[in-house]
């Protein structure tokens, strides 16, 4: 699973093996782990999974349940980006989650390790042994990689040839939007697109809700709103890997079949905003998923054009209806963050939900 601190791995390994066979992105770290445990029996030899610090709580299962020396004693060799290290500034989603990195990982009782830029070459050969012997032992190992800890490597370049960017697609379903109207948008470079929209509009931004960590779970959040505030207007704005992360979602979102929710899945096919590396968007029929799990309407956009009439045609109490909008890979080099923090969304989104009437109960 793609991290921003480790794209040269990333690239490199996308260079040389693309992404199937030998170097697959699955849809979520625990998948990775299990997949990395497949091919130990099948082959005798370890598997690498890389992953950013925030999908440790995905592997917590199969590492303990599967992979642990005292159940199947399957070595795997995990490299783990450091976002939030202590002393490193980040974005707030990841300070406490860079603090619990290596606690975390030692509670687990995978032999744990740091690389940075002043990692000698014999000090990471001595880490290459430390690893080789816990795999001896039937225990996994922990690289974590600090910033710039890795450099070089083979760069990628990441397209498609969709002509809509995805901030032209934000842009696009908030015009469609009524006053009353909720969103929650999922984490990264589309939430930070939302919020300048507003900012553009001088809107505020006590309707969004902005994702910024938990990949994967914004369609929950959305379904949880939607379900103590019905007949308001719940609109989830995902994206294709974090549709994917947490497929299992969508047949929830159908079950409870929530009457104004409308699920947007932005498909730029890419993990962009940690990097670009490919999704399985590419060869997923999201909107054949969505029917499958009891979305009432489904509908794909291939430009904006095409949302504008998706948008206009849907009717109050038509959902759950799920939209996939194709986009581009790529976003404005000067796209800002939120200059508000995460309390500051979360209060102004509760007094907004709150505040216009529309059922439910507190």
């Amino acid at each position: 699973m793609p991290d921003s601190l480790l794209a040269a791995l990333g690239d490199t390994l996308v260079s040389r093996y693309g992404v199937s066979g030998r170097h697959t992105i699955t849809a979520n770290e625990g998948a990775a782990v299990a997949l990395a445990a497949g091919h130990y029996l099948a082959t005798g030899r370890p598997a690498m999974v890389y992953l950013q610090n925030s999908g440790i709580g995905n592997i917590v299962n199969p590492v303990c349940s599967l992979m642990h020396e005292r159940v199947y004693a399957i070595p795997v060799l995990l490299v783990v980006g450091w976002r939030g290290e202590p002393g490193v500034r980040d974005e707030p989603q990841h300070v406490f989650q860079g603090q619990a990195t290596l606690p975390l990982l030692e509670a687990l009782e995978l032999a744990t390790f740091v690389l940075d830029a002043r990692t000698s070459d014999a000090e990471f050969d001595e880490i290459v042994a430390e690893c080789e012997r816990a795999f001896v032992a039937g225990r996994g190992a922990a690289i974590v990689v600090r910033k710039d800890g890795l450099t070089g490597g083979e760069p990628g370049v990441y397209t498609n040839t969709y002509a809509s960017t995805r901030e032209e697609i934000v842009n696009v379903v908030v015009d469609a939007l009524a006053p009353s109207d909720i969103i929650v948008s999922t984490t990264g470079k589309l939430s930070r697109e939302l919020f300048e929209a507003r900012e553009a509009r001088g809107q505020g931004h006590g309707a969004d809700f902005l994702t910024v960590g938990s990949m994967g779970h914004a369609s929950m959040i959305g379904l949880g709103v939607a379900l103590e505030r019905p007949g308001r207007r719940v609109v989830v704005m995902d994206g294709d890997g974090a549709a994917l992360m947490h497929a299992g979602s969508l047949a929830t979102i159908g079950a409870a079949a929530p009457s104004d929710f409308v699920h947007v899945v932005v498909n730029n096919e890419s993990h962009e905003s940690v990097g670009g590396m490919p999704t399985a968007g590419a060869t997923v029929d999201f909107c054949g998923l969505a029917a499958a799990c009891g979305y009432r309407a489904v509908h794909s956009a291939r430009d904006t054009d095409e949302l504008v009439g998706v948008l206009a045609g849907i009717k109050p109490g038509a959902g759950p209806v799920f939209i996939e909008v194709k986009s581009s890979i790529g976003a404005r080099a000067d796209l800002g963050r939120p200059t508000t923090t995460p309390a500051e969304n979360r209060d102004a989104f509760m007094r907004h939900v709150r505040g216009v009437s529309g059922g439910g109960s507190d």
